[in-house]
């Protein structure tokens, strides 16, 4: 294949730990430094192209500074999602004091991961149960670690694993279209010998016989098993509620759905302040609807943010023209066989052309038969290996795992935490004994204001502050006792990314500490 060559650096431009974007040609590169070597890298993140040079490097990687992918820095090897492929690793000569890199004509900077062949004599069937951000990590990381035996992954959906987060953020606003959505091709999934059921419906999983039973009355034996059904969304139940044009988001199909009818609509109320709801109120304004929040808490994401930066949500969305009935509820809803208007019980009646909900989810679980579910809700309970029962194991919105960090048992229901779990899972499914200690991450953006939050705090003593709320560049940390649990970044990308990784190490600072207005995170964790 033929070659582009250039010298991109001298050999003393970078100090070990170091790294910078450079070019070769047309090509933007990652050069990095390390124990007198030298390494080029494709220069953006497989994920959403965020370039790398503006994340934090630790050790032997990096960690990209929107969504915190993960990469090895000597071989490209995506260690942490989001994002599936690796990065393509570049020769790197050193003639004199000069760097030169040599990069193929047409590099893409990404590379799929190495995957084991299939081989029939392998007898072995491991199910995957959900086609989601969990499964299909999943199924992709079984051949990573080496499983050549049968893979099957089973989906309700009619429609091969896609990106979730974007049904609710760009694929609603349109910034994204169909032909973006797919995780990975059909034509991928062959070729590794993925099979993918869709429009395929379980309705139960018998443990003690190790069988799966489909609504169309077929049954599959497996081996070793996944669940990673995810959740389903809750139901309005009012009078009124079996309307048309009443809609939760969580599906391809429940978009579009919602996208038709807006086509046709001027008035939209959203029912629920959660993340899914107001990133629905963000995308139907951005289309040209006039939208009503309505919500029975007295702020947006209090309980999960805290006050003062729900009230900057709120602020953010009033801006653009959103309304909040805030610490209402839903009564009726009104419509000659389609919505017309939601009655609250305060009496007030809001005309609506359709009705999003959004109120939260609750494990999909109810078709399992031999597992002892938790009685809050369902949720399957594993140990730190994801595992649940003698060849069963458990991943995303479903799982109850213990946090390794307070050894409490958590369920957390973000895409990033079911890639994790789904990579982790497909480890111990192939034989090898991985501990799951993963630091969640999740991220929002309402109309231009982008969040992301690391870590887990159900209750906190305090919040400590850095930053500027009103300019919307900050960071937020909550604090019980003397530990930092979790933290909120809005426009401090790369510190977010440090956090992400002080967490991983469990070197966060002390509370005092962070209120030193010189504390540098990205340096404390380079020292």
């Amino acid at each position: 294949m033929p070659q582009l060559e250039a010298v991109v650096a001298n050999i003393n431009d970078l100090q070990n730990g170091e790294m910078r974007q450079v070019s070769v040609g047309e090509t933007d590169v990652l050069l990095v430094r390390l124990a007198d070597k030298y390494y080029a890298l494709g220069a953006y993140c497989t994920h959403y192209q965020a370039p790398l040079a503006e994340g934090v490097l630790c050790d032997n990687h990096v960690v990209c500074p929107w969504h915190n992918a993960y990469f090895d820095l000597t071989t490209g090897e995506q260690q942490e999602p989001p994002g599936l492929d690796s990065l393509q690793k570049y020769e790197v000569k050193i003639e004199g004091d000069r760097i030169i890199v040599s990069i193929p004509e047409n590099a893409a900077g990404r590379r799929q991961p190495n995957l084991a062949e299939y081989n029939p004599e392998d007898k072995r069937t491991f199910v995957i149960l959900g086609a989601g951000a969990a499964g299909a990590h999943a199924a992709e990381t079984l051949r990573v670690a080496g499983y050549q035996g049968r893979i099957v992954m089973v989906t309700q959906d009619d429609r091969l694993p896609y990106d979730r987060t974007w049904l609710s953020k760009d694929y609603l606003t349109g910034k994204v279209t169909q032909d973006d959505m797919p995780l990975r091709s059909a034509q991928f999934y062959q070729d590794c010998h993925i099979e993918v059921w869709l429009n395929k419906q379980v309705v139960q999983v018998d443990v003690s016989s190790k069988s799966i039973s489909f609504a169309d009355g077929e049954s599959l034996q497996y081996d070793a098993l996944l669940l990673a059904t995810g959740g389903k969304p809750r139901q309005l139940n009012v009078p009124g509620s079996d309307l048309q044009n009443i809609f939760t988001v969580r599906s391809f199909a429940d978009t579009d759905r919602i996208l038709a009818a807006a086509g046709n609509a001027k008035r939209a109320v959203v029912i629920g302040s959660s993340f899914i709801g107001m990133e629905a109120a963000s995308g139907l304004t951005q289309r040209g609807l006039e939208v009503t929040v309505v919500s029975p808490s007295t702020l947006p994401f209090e309980k999960i943010l805290g006050a003062e930066i729900g009230k900057l949500f709120q602020q953010v969305h009033e801006e653009n023209g959103v309304k909040f009935h805030l610490g209402r509820k839903a009564t009726q809803i009104e419509g000659d066989g389609k919505v017309e208007a939601v009655v609250l019980d305060n009496g007030d009646r809001l005309d609506a052309d359709l009705v999003v909900v959004g109120i939260g989810v609750q494990p999909a679980t109810e078709f399992l038969q031999g597992l002892e579910l938790h009685p809050k809700d369902g949720s399957v309970q594993v140990n730190e290996y994801l595992q649940a029962a003698d060849g069963v194991y458990a991943a995303g919105d479903i799982a109850r795992y213990p946090d390794w960090r307070t050894g409490e048992p958590t369920r957390i229901e973000h895409w990033r935490v079911a890639a994790q779990h789904g990579r982790i899972a497909a480890y111990n499914m192939a034989g090898q004994q991985v501990k799951y200690r993963g630091v969640p991450i999740f991220w929002t953006m309402q109309f231009q204001f982008p969040l992301r939050y690391v870590g887990h705090a159900e209750q906190w003593d305090e919040i400590i502050f850095q930053g500027d709320l009103q300019q919307r560049e900050f960071l937020a940390f909550y604090v019980q006792g003397d530990r930092v649990l979790a933290a909120a970044a809005s426009q401090r990308d790369t510190e977010a990314a440090a956090i992400v990784e002080l967490m991983r190490l469990d070197r966060m600072p002390a509370p005092d500490e962070l209120r030193r207005p010189d504390l540098d995170l990205v340096e404390l964790l380079r020292s």
